[in-house]
């Protein structure tokens, strides 16, 4: 990268880090705020699955338009609207309230985090995929990690509003340094292509990009069982402080955020769907865990072992998403397909969990995360094989 290009990443790096701990200071809380208002299984995967549902919807669209028209006027509004959306939840009584506020939430989304992801792409060297995607990848681990701990040391010392409006806050300074930082939109790079991108019939039908979407979806219902039922099984089983929950939803976010330098570089070395299935494996088994658990310990291993194994997977993926953007001149419409199957995957993985714990019980459904799992990296493998060897 030129001194330009590591100003803009610097940029987008701390931007993304901020705002996505105010997301991570309020999504934990959800799940027992819903359940305080009366919200049974499904109405709490409805929660997480409105955002999952109308950010589906929305990013192919604004990932396209950035390939046109340029990447910055999507980041600064989409993070203004994060603020926005912030407000809103402090206004929340029902369980009506939380579904739509988060379904806005959704569309918001939609404009920041593809189009954040393709920036970096547009400016990534050639053959360091993997490390730059995996330096980049810790401003959004690292703040979903932080983001669970502040959120409930804030609710337990202030309110549930105070942990709202400090997303809000974290949101609109993403929002400022993005508008000072990031450089006019006549000098991304994307304004000087000569070509067209790649029409989307012709994306839709690539098996590699189909590939990857389907991990991903896959891997994004693991972590949407997680998000969505560890803070219930928390707090009626185990009988945990915010706080305390905070904690432990961070502590597998933590790992993988920290794993993600070493295992970008390692992505530009190795076999990179070897590692994608390695990671994946790892996290089938910890969901396997989670069912099992009966104590702390327990879930710390459990959390150990999904962070670890996210750490091994999303690195290389990432790595072939920007290599399949730049073959395609689509960045931004590949980010975001991926990052579809980011949405979908939490909205299968919180609605189907929620059905699972109302007809079964709680524990069945990690159980069912880990079938979920398995059948991603069958998908995986059937389309791709192993072809980026290197």
């Amino acid at each position: 990268m030129n001194s330009q290009h590591k100003r803009v990443f610097a940029t987008l790096f701390f931007a993304l880090f901020t705002a996505v701990t105010g997301v991570g200071i309020v999504v934990p809380l959800l799940p027992v705020y819903a359940h305080e208002l009366g919200a049974g299984g499904f109405s709490i995967g409805l929660i997480f699955g409105a955002f999952a549902l109308s950010r589906s919807f929305c990013m192919p669209y604004f990932g396209r338009r950035s390939d046109l028209k340029g990447r910055k006027p999507f980041i600064i509004i989409g993070l203004a609207g994060y603020a926005l959306v912030s407000l809103a939840f402090t206004r929340a009584d029902t369980i009506t309230h939380l579904v739509t506020i988060r379904f806005l939430h959704g569309i918001v989304s939609a404009m920041m985090l593809p189009v954040i992801q393709a920036y970096v792409g547009d400016i990534t060297t050639s053959g360091k995929e993997g490390a730059t995607m995996g330096i980049f990848n810790m401003s959004l681990f690292l703040g979903l990690s932080l983001g669970p701990v502040l959120g409930g040391v804030i609710k337990d010392r202030i309110s549930l509003d105070g942990a709202f409006i400090s997303m809000g806050l974290l949101s609109l300074t993403a929002c400022i340094l993005c508008a000072l930082l990031l450089p006019p939109r006549s000098t991304e790079r994307i304004a000087a292509r000569q070509t067209d991108p790649v029409p989307w019939l012709t994306l839709l039908r690539d098996r590699e990009i189909a590939g990857l979407f389907l991990f991903r979806m896959a891997y994004t219902a693991c972590i949407g069982i997680i998000w969505g039922f560890l803070p219930v099984l928390a707090d009626t089983e185990l009988g945990l402080s915010s706080s305390a929950i905070g904690i432990l939803v961070m502590l597998g976010v933590l790992i993988a955020g920290v794993l993600q330098t070493p295992m970008g570089y390692l992505a530009d070395r190795l076999p990179k769907p070897a590692m994608i299935v390695s990671g994946g494996i790892l996290v089938g088994i910890s969901l396997i865990i989670f069912s099992q658990v009966r104590g702390i310990p327990g879930i710390i291993l459990a959390n150990v072992a999904f962070g670890v194994g996210g750490s091994i997977a999303m690195p290389p993926l990432m790595a072939i998403a920007v290599i399949k953007g730049n073959e395609t001149r689509s960045m931004g419409a590949v980010m975001a397909l991926i990052t579809v199957g980011h949405s979908l995957g939490m909205l299968v993985g919180s609605l189907f969990a929620g059905l699972i714990m109302d007809w079964f019980h709680l524990r069945i459904a990690f159980i069912s995360g880990a079938g979920i799992m398995v059948c991603g990296i069958a998908v995986f493998l059937a389309c791709l094989g192993f072809r980026y060897s290197r």
